[in-house]
């Protein structure tokens, strides 16, 4: 007769309180605004749209700081739509051909935003969720 096989560990949950899920979907409105305006050529709204967007992507971050998961995804987004938004206003007031450096635009600037976000989802996966793995197993004897 063989021993019970022991239950799974009950797996981690993380809910979102309802307060923080409306405001993560104001922030969907926020930057789906400011992408039209991007896109319409609407200079004023475009650049209005950055403060709220940017904003709530900064609070939701914060908050999230707790979860290294969350934090990391979070982050990359702050990154993400700072990098969008330097490349929108880029366009609109007409830098972004103009070269910096050799090869180099004021459009490609953004890359500078968009690779920390990448790096940092990088050092998330590649480090630290490892790191958490290993912590998590049971040693067997």
């Amino acid at each position: 007769m063989s021993a019970p096989t022991p239950a799974p560990a009950p797996e981690e949950v993380y809910s979102i309180p309802a307060s923080y899920r409306k405001m993560e979907n104001s922030h969907i409105l926020f930057w789906l605004v400011k992408d039209i305006a991007w896109c319409m050529i609407w200079r004023p709204l475009g650049m209005l749209m950055v403060v709220p967007t940017l904003g709530i992507a900064l609070v939701i971050a914060w908050r999230t700081r707790a979860y290294k998961s969350e934090l990391a995804h979070n982050l990359a987004i702050v990154f993400w739509i700072t990098a969008n938004s330097y490349w929108m206003t880029s366009e609109f007031f007409g830098f972004d051909t103009v070269q910096v450096l050799p090869h180099v635009t004021g459009k490609h600037l953004a890359l500078v935003p968009f690779l920390i976000g990448l790096g940092i989802l990088l050092y998330y996966y590649l480090v630290q969720k490892p790191r958490e793995s290993r912590a998590g197993e049971v040693p067997t004897l």
